[in-house]
């Protein structure tokens, strides 16, 4: 592959701030990928930039375009003319690329850059991203999706000053197929709206309520009853935004727990509402708060419960979280590390484990569709994208997609 030309530039998500995109520019085509930026950021991910998203754009515009194509030939010289590439060799090429960038660069300037790259280098073998990173036929997708309907937290204005303190609230569908999930989880978006009469949305594109958090749950169980489809429902605590000094501070209605009464109140939403899947109940640092609630949930309950603040999509942290007993399951951010060669790490990591996998996008979201193509490549268990919006339905367009491209060539 001969790469023309790098370019860097800042376009705007969803939420109208300013992220990164990269074009590479070859021979056949041009490839382009962008980067998510997250609200909720935890403690432990890298910088989203090296110094600012300006830094970063002219580092990306002043890269020796000769030298990554020099890199290209002398690690592939051995290879036949028709450019096959193993697994292990896209990779290899990811890793000298690093080698060569010296972290000068943040998360979501490496994770575009480095998309689109991937993108470039499948289209020059034929393949699709996805089949491209597999490196392997792959026969069919056993992802369920997990869809944001109802947003609080630092994601919310909320009614009347009011909001849930919980920063979603998930319903996760589950059908034979994608495009049936994605349909149910539009109906029940629906559902949800018509019921909490909610006329706005957050910057996730979830509703808008001031209800509180457990009449929220009351309503997604009645939804659930009343529709007579497969559903789990999950919520996303991000406890880390409303602790300090030791303790939870509740707003919707005003509370606050020790560490011992939020893993006491947390199994007791589990077991109230049937709750399958609990994100982040615990703040950032509190590996053995985790380990306590995951103790007590595995004696009666199947539920999963997920590391995304305390994990940060790090090999390192995830590790720990591991040695602890903290998680059965981990949320995988792409830019949250920036590195395909550790995101790819932390999904082998938690899979070695049985640690189920959970591609994630950002509350920031642009029309990129690369971590649907991740998420088929690497056998993620679930995806998390929301339901409503352009840049959220882009991902699930995708893997609906590559859905009809598998059942074609069965």
């Amino acid at each position: 592959m001969i790469i023309k030309k790098i370019i860097a530039k800042e376009v705007k998500n969803s939420r109208g701030e300013k992220t990164i995109q990269v074009l590479i520019k070859t021979p056949k085509a041009n490839f382009f990928a962008s980067s998510p930026s997250g609200k909720s950021i935890g403690k432990y991910e890298v910088n989203p930039y090296n110094k600012s998203l300006i830094h970063d754009i002219n580092f990306i515009n002043n890269l020796n375009v000769n030298k990554i194509n020099n890199l290209f030939k002398t690690k592939l010289k051995n290879k036949p003319n028709n450019f096959s590439l193993k697994v292990e060799d896209i990779f290899t090429l990811l890793k000298n690329l690093e080698s060569l960038i010296k972290n000068k660069l943040g998360g979501n300037s490496l994770f575009a850059l480095e998309s689109s790259l991937l993108k470039a280098l499948a289209k020059e073998n034929n393949k699709q991203l996805f089949e491209f990173l597999y490196g392997k036929k792959i026969k069919n997708i056993k992802i369920r999706l997990i869809g944001n309907a109802i947003g609080g937290g630092l994601h919310s204005k909320g009614i009347n000053n009011q909001k849930p303190d919980y920063q979603e609230f998930l319903f996760i569908p589950k059908e034979k197929t994608i495009k049936e999930n994605a349909e149910v989880n539009d109906t029940v978006y629906k559902l949800s709206r018509k019921v909490l009469k909610a006329r706005k949305r957050n910057d996730e594109n979830a509703l808008e309520t001031n209800f509180n958090n457990e009449q929220i749950l009351e309503i997604m169980n009645g939804i659930k009853n009343k529709y007579k489809k497969n559903i789990d429902i999950g919520i996303d605590l991000a406890s880390s935004s409303f602790y300090k000094n030791g303790k939870y501070y509740y707003k919707n209605p005003t509370t606050k727990f020790n560490s011992k009464e939020q893993i006491n109140y947390v199994n007791k939403l589990i077991k109230k509402y049937n709750l399958f899947y609990i994100e982040d109940p615990l703040n950032e640092n509190d590996f053995s708060g985790f380990s306590k609630l995951l103790k007590q949930v595995r004696k009666t309950d199947n539920c999963l419960i997920v590391g995304d603040d305390l994990t940060a999509t790090n090999p390192k942290r995830l590790k720990k979280a591991i040695k602890n007993k903290s998680i059965n399951a981990v949320i995988v951010k792409p830019n949250q590390i920036g590195s395909l060669l550790k995101v790819k790490e932390v999904i082998e990591v938690a899979k070695k484990h049985n640690i189920k996998t959970i591609i994630s996008h950002r509350s920031g979201e642009t029309f990129d569709n690369t971590i649907a193509d991740l998420a088929v490549a690497f056998e993620a268990d679930f995806i998390k994208t929301g339901i409503y919006g352009k840049e959220r339905k882009s991902k699930l367009n995708r893997l609906i997609e590559i859905e009809k491209m598998l059942k074609k060539k069965i």
